[in-house]
């Protein structure tokens, strides 16, 4: 049953912008959380007692928002989830299957997005492109002569954690830098070339470059941990694309600190937005605020990508991007 004018009523329960909220109102009775001030409880219950209760909700990836058991016991009527990004470890995907509710992600849209940005954060760790531009900015070109050394790209070992869809990408790109990719994953991947490692830490002991691009789960969380940092050794370069707690972050501060790894890039953090004042502080780190996925290109693909996902449920068609549930 459709609301007043034929829209259908969608939760949105993440921040967004005038163009997304506009073409969101276009389409659907948007019943939205940060808008309505109230509690989060108090607006799925309210949501809940709709004449006609939502059945959809729009939710952000990584957000503080999880969908598990009492998210869902808020709001019955409820028959999809869909997520602005590839991760799920916010969405309690057995508690989704178990009441019959489909589960829909970013799937591909930004995966391009995400690995340029990957290459660029390695190129600018290894070549110190931000460091040296802070050097000329400040007037110690003239002061103190030729800026250190970097280090070229081309021909390093990289390991990935996580061949996916993004990981696959960075491999690529890397490729044509003549890197040699290795990689550890849940499992082989018999369609690629590269070499298999069992776990992070015998990854890391083969690799220059270490790039973390998996979903975050029970697994993964701390995958790199001081074992794995100290397997990378001093010349090595941590990226990370992922998520923050695929990353041990205070032992990534101390071996960092230690000069146990070379230098790190990151787009992510364990308490974001909130990043370690000494990452901050240290010239051998590059730090993004989690813009990997955004680009015009791909905040525009993923809006319509969205719409189509939650106008597939509504018409009873197969979601774009449906999350394989346990």
């Amino acid at each position: 049953m459709a609301s007043a004018g034929g829209k259908r009523p969608v939760l949105l329960l993440r921040r967004t912008n005038d163009l997304v909220a506009a073409e969101l109102r276009a389409r659907f009775r948007v019943l939205n959380f940060y808008e309505s001030g109230a509690p989060l409880l108090s607006f799925l219950a309210a949501a809940a007692a709709d004449p006609d209760p939502p059945r959809a909700a729009l939710v952000v990836a990584g957000g503080a928002i999880r969908v598990d058991s009492a998210f869902l016991d808020a709001v019955p009527s409820l028959g999809c989830v869909v997520t602005t990004g590839a991760g799920v470890d916010h969405i309690d995907l057995a508690e989704c299957a178990r009441r019959g509710v489909v589960v829909a992600n970013s799937g591909k849209v930004y995966s391009s997005d995400v690995a340029d940005h990957a290459v660029g954060m390695l190129i600018d760790v290894m070549r110190r492109v931000s460091a040296a531009e802070r050097y000329v900015r400040r007037g110690l070109w003239p002061l103190q002569g030729d800026y250190p050394l970097g280090s070229k790209l081309s021909g390093k070992r990289i390991g990935i954690i996580g061949l996916g869809n993004i990981g696959s990408l960075i491999a690529k790109r890397l490729e044509a830098f003549g890197c040699v990719i290795s990689y550890t994953s849940r499992s082989p991947k018999n369609s690629v070339p590269f070499r298999y490692f069992a776990d992070a830490a015998a990854l890391a002991a083969d690799s220059d470059v270490l790039v973390v691009a998996c979903a975050l789960s029970r697994d993964t969380r701390h995958i790199v941990d001081g074992d794995v940092l100290d397997a990378l050794g001093r010349g090595g370069v941590l990226i990370n694309i992922g998520r923050g707690a695929n990353v041990d972050e205070a032992e990534l501060v101390k071996a960092l600190r230690e000069g146990r790894i070379a230098g790190a890039g990151l787009d992510v953090f364990e308490g974001e937005p909130k990043v370690p004042a000494e990452l901050l502080a240290m010239d051998n780190v590059v730090v993004t605020p989690h813009v990997a996925v955004w680009t015009a290109e791909s905040r525009r693909d993923l809006l319509e990508h969205t719409v189509a996902n939650l106008e597939a449920f509504f018409s009873g068609k197969p979601l774009l991007a449906p999350v394989m549930l346990p």
